[in-house]
């Protein structure tokens, strides 16, 4: 990314965008919302992780670092595709709130829909979904294996099956046994995955068309509950019995003195280095497949990563362990020179940590809520900030730029920023702090739909270390956009030379 073309995105993850149906989708609201990106002037829609969500329902908690959200297939696109029913698909609840996603009601009623297009779909696709089974082999087979067993054993955690050959050893000739005991559910799980990357693909292509670019993350852990640890387990630090010996985490800070808990298996590093980071560069391969810049989440975890001992109750009791390093990063950027990657850098940096992102060459995040530091020293202020950057006032984690300016900033951090900015109450502190990422020095900046749309704590996307707590809910009305607000944003991006 360094030397990139000055530029701006927003960030607006698919699950906010609107639709009748529970949450958003690949669907019409998302070809309208890229409409809407190019008439703004903005070069990048910057999304969250597009994985399988599961308890909890964060997309940083996937089943699978590989497979795609059934949630976000478009029902309408499978109706014109001759799959459903208009009757159908309105038969169901989705939830009665449509600033909301009620997940609940997802799914309750969501896979009943898409076992029934399935199951019309399956022989009239085959050709086409055995040509993409055999495209994706090295991750399908376990992950349809993984989920329809998940479903046989009652949506239990694989380490609490029953079957040690599954669970422990993985031998062959169970997989292949239950592969044929529960064929049809691995077939539904194949076609699901075949119908999201045939929407995404095209939703895709129509972005690009447009001249925009899509921002991606990869989360750095994957859960406990996942295909990837089931079916790659000796890259993970697992006892005999396949439960973790430490987990991962972030130590008490100025934001919470328990720390943050995350539970995570953490990574062998030393048999990852073995394996020439096999696993690893695969992901990235999928992650590029998916977008066309990589964030790679908790960056800092590669330099050393907060170990907290299996089964403890907060992440106080943890230690520092050295992560992979430079060795890792050479690996990403040997088998994939050509990958376009930022660092989320964000949390507890050291020198050490400065210096790996240095040698990687990736830019790093500067957050504009965390610049206001009366004195002066934060690292976030604009002219600290180098081009090889990603600016944003606050990403998926903070306060929307509403709630930060009503309920977080102190009166002190407030002064600063109004001097500093040149705030004034006739423009309004909100567009003033956004007219000043628009003109800081990094080559990029990001602003979240609800910072654009003047939204406050309701719309806020996710609190860390509070599970559900409205997490991963917030959706954008229909009419939210208008030609006025589309006219600012463009004016202010040609301002700035964005």
């Amino acid at each position: 990314m360094d030397k990139r073309e000055r530029a701006s995105g927003i960030l607006m993850h698919i699950s906010s965008l609107p639709s009748p149906y529970g949450i958003g989708t690949f669907g019409k609201a998302a070809y309208d919302f890229a409409d809407f990106l190019r008439n703004a002037g903005q070069k990048y829609w910057q999304i969250l992780p597009l994985g399988p969500t599961s308890y909890g329902d964060s997309p940083y908690q996937t089943t699978s670092a590989f497979a795609g959200n059934p949630y976000f297939i478009d029902l309408d696109m499978l109706r014109e595709d001759g799959l459903l029913t208009r009757q159908e698909i309105e038969s169901r609840f989705w939830g009665d709130d449509p600033a909301r996603v009620d997940y609940g009601a997802l799914y309750a009623g969501r896979y009943e829909l898409l076992r029934l297009a399935f199951r019309r779909g399956w022989d009239r696709d085959r050709e086409q979904v055995e040509a993409f089974r055999r495209e994706n082999e090295d991750w399908l087979r376990d992950y349809a294996l993984f989920t329809a067993l998940k479903s046989h054993f009652g949506m239990r955690s694989w380490i609490e099956w029953e079957d040690d050959d599954l669970r422990l050893r993985r031998s062959e000739e169970a997989l292949a046994r239950w592969e044929r005991e529960l064929g049809e559910d691995v077939d539904f799980c194949v076609y699901t995955q075949y119908l999201f990357f045939r929407q995404w693909n095209a939703l895709r292509a129509y972005i690009h068309k447009l001249g925009i670019s899509v921002i991606g993350d990869v989360p750095i852990y994957v859960p406990l509950d996942s295909a990837d640890v089931w079916a790659a387990g000796e890259f993970f630090q697992l006892d005999d019995q396949c439960r973790p010996i430490e987990v991962a985490g972030v130590p008490p800070d100025a934001f919470t003195d328990i720390g943050q808990l995350w539970g995570n298996p953490l990574y062998d590093w030393e048999k990852m280095e073995a394996d020439g980071f096999g696993w690893w560069v695969r992901r990235m391969k999928a992650a590029a497949r998916l977008y066309d810049v990589v964030r790679i989440d908790h960056f800092r975890g590669l330099e050393s990563y907060w170990a907290v001992p299996y089964g403890d109750e907060t992440a106080k009791n943890g230690r520092w362990r050295p992560g992979p390093g430079k060795k890792f990063v050479s690996a990403i950027k040997n088998a994939l020179p050509e990958l376009d990657l930022i660092a989320e850098d964000l949390g507890y940096m050291t020198d050490e940590v400065i210096e790996l992102r240095e040698f990687s060459g990736w830019p790093g995040m500067k957050i504009l809520q965390f610049a206001f530091d009366p004195s002066g020293e934060s690292e976030y202020l604009p002219w600290r900030m180098d081009r090889n950057s990603v600016c944003y006032i606050g990403t998926h984690d903070n306060s929307t730029l509403t709630q930060w300016l009503e309920e977080d900033a102190t009166p002190e951090s407030l002064a600063f920023a109004r001097e500093y900015l040149g705030l004034n109450r006739q423009e309004g502190y909100a567009r003033g702090i956004l007219r000043g990422g628009m003109g800081c020095p990094a080559d990029l900046f990001v602003v979240q739909m609800q910072d654009w749309l003047g939204l406050g704590a309701f719309s806020r996307m996710n609190e860390p270390g509070l599970l559900g707590h409205g997490n991963w809910c917030w959706r954008m009305k229909k009419r939210a956009i208008t030609p006025a607000l589309t006219k600012k944003i463009r004016r202010m991006t040609e301002i700035f030379g964005r």
